[in-house]
């Protein structure tokens, strides 16, 4: 790649990060950090995105749990179904709500079960193996292999292992916007801590 050539994406992708380089994390007011708590408030977000719903309804049922209190897997599991299913009613998560209300409280259980609440844990079974975290990811209810990458996307800024994840949608947004659809290409265009706003600017360009 020439000089020039390089200058020119990297600008382009500056531009893009500027005009949609927000994370969903973000926008769903979690300041994603390698602890439990936001840990859970992502894989929260990530069930909510994974259903056939807008972005903009999953992230505002997103800030209504939260806002509920139910931060950690311990808060979510205590609270009753018709409380959550309240909650996402109040978001207008309307069409999904009892089966998301469901999936909730299972994946809380799971995660206080099986890794004490802390999805530090998960990332420890899985030794460092990025496929294995995806793998372990779709252990919980109402999240698949699109629900995993959404998670990855996010949390790579975080866990270095998961880096560069860029899913189907972000490397269609890439086409469109002119930029390689070579993740390793991609990542070259921004610092390592920049991976998820780019990935998130790209899904949103796609």
């Amino acid at each position: 790649m020439s000089e020039k050539t390089s200058k020119h994406l990297r600008d382009r992708t500056e531009q893009l990060l500027d005009e949609r380089g927000q994370t969903y994390a973000h926008e769903a007011g979690i300041e994603l950090k390698d602890k439990p708590s936001p840990l859970y408030q992502l894989l929260v977000l990530t069930t909510l995105l994974s259903a056939r719903i807008t972005a903009g309804i999953a992230v505002a049922a997103a800030r209504e749990l939260r806002g509920a209190g139910w931060r950690t897997p311990k808060a979510m599991a205590e609270a009753s179904w018709g409380q959550i299913v309240e909650a996402l009613g109040r978001a207008h998560y309307k069409r999904y709500d009892e089966s998301t209300a469901t999936a909730l409280g299972k994946s809380a259980d799971l995660l206080n079960d099986r890794w004490r609440g802390d999805l530090r844990r998960l990332r420890g079974e899985a030794g460092g193996d990025p496929d294995r975290i995806r793998e372990l990811l779709q252990e919980f209810a109402g999240i698949g292999p699109v629900g995993a990458e959404i998670f990855c996307r996010e949390a790579q800024g975080i866990w270095p292992e998961l880096r560069p994840s860029f899913d189907r949608r972000a490397l269609d947004g890439a086409g469109k916007y002119d930029l390689p659809k070579d993740p390793e290409k991609l990542a070259e265009l921004v610092a390592p801590k920049d991976l998820p706003r780019l990935a998130a600017a790209l899904v949103r360009a796609a």
